[in-house]
């Protein structure tokens, strides 16, 4: 078979060398070639491909269906919006995730942004740079918050745990609640998730539903002063609702690491000028230990799937 990486997995070339040897010695190829947006790129070096690897690369239907052998999508990412799914499924190939790889990565990085937020690191980090003290920049303590967790999957627990450590009082809202969640979340309803909480973490993944879901009418009914967190996707949040409402003053601050696109965000984007918010470039999941794990990830789903027990199936 043919195995094509469409773009890096940020990891030393001896940690991957070492993960497609096994398949090289088998007999498989592999090719691996910098990340290149261009649809018609991606296709010349694809076009005979049985098994494209990617990250968080757009893979239209048009590299999908142009691929004549692809049977298998291995994405080095968790969420797989970012790929065509009905173009996979059209052509009967199989589609896995990296599921696990950036789980307390994201968490961490959500903590950070609170913490920040709450300390006022920013403001405080410049006074110090310019002769100032911290007069009128005192900030508050994450404990004895109630922090609300907007998509309790793996990630999202694993934050509501963190914060629990804290001594934060956690609310909780996913679709689907089974009954053998975690004790230390309390799961209600969105209204009342957003009523409640000091700060919003979003952890959902996109689609039909978490499309817009913070918008003007959701952030009014968020408590005034409340910080919002997104580390999920940048479509769940209506960004110049968002920035409206920071540069008013409804809410306190924001932390925000996606945006509507992958970086490089527009110098003009809303959220860049919003009042008291932290904005990182899509950096939660990346970290040198999370990619060395969906590294090894990727490379065990191939692995299944050459056997016939694909494993973090999405498709």
């Amino acid at each position: 078979m043919k195995i094509v990486l469409l773009e890096s997995l940020g990891v030393p070339e001896a940690l991957l060398s070492e993960c497609a040897r096994p398949f090289v010695e088998a007999g498989h190829a592999f090719e691996a070639y910098p990340r290149d947006t261009d649809p018609q790129v991606q296709l010349r070096r694809a076009a005979d491909a049985d098994v494209i690897m990617l990250a968080n690369m757009p893979l239209t239907g048009e590299v999908i269906s142009g691929c004549k052998n692809l049977k298998f999508i291995d994405v080095a990412f968790t969420g797989v919006d970012h790929v065509d799914l009905a173009a996979a499924k059209a052509k009967d190939v199989v589609v896995s995730n990296a599921a696990g790889y950036s789980t307390q990565a994201v968490a961490e990085l959500s903590l950070c942004m609170m913490l920040s937020l709450l300390r006022n690191v920013p403001q405080v980090g410049e006074r110090c740079r310019t002769g100032g003290t911290k007069d009128g920049l005192v900030g508050s303590e994450l404990r004895g918050k109630t922090v609300g967790i907007v998509g309790a999957g793996a990630i999202g627990t694993r934050t509501a745990q963190l914060c629990a450590a804290f001594g934060c009082e956690v609310l909780a809202y996913k679709r689907h609640v089974k009954g053998d969640e975690p004790g230390f979340m309390t799961f209600v309803s969105l209204d009342e998730l957003l009523s409640r909480s000091d700060i919003v973490s979003l952890h959902c993944p996109l689609n039909d539903e978490s499309r817009g879901m913070i918008n003007g009418e959701t952030i009014a009914k968020m408590k005034e002063g409340a910080l919002l967190i997104n580390a999920a996707r940048g479509p769940v949040v209506d960004s110049r609702a968002l920035a409206d409402a920071l540069n008013s003053g409804r809410l306190g601050g924001a932390g925000i690491d996606v945006f509507e696109m992958e970086p490089p965000v527009p110098r003009d984007h809303p959220l860049l000028h919003a009042r008291n918010t932290i904005v990182t470039p899509h950096v939660a999941f990346a970290t040198a230990e999370s990619m060395e794990e969906r590294c090894r990830i990727v490379f065990d789903n191939l692995k299944a799937w050459m056997e016939g027990a694909p494993v973090n199936r999405v498709l």
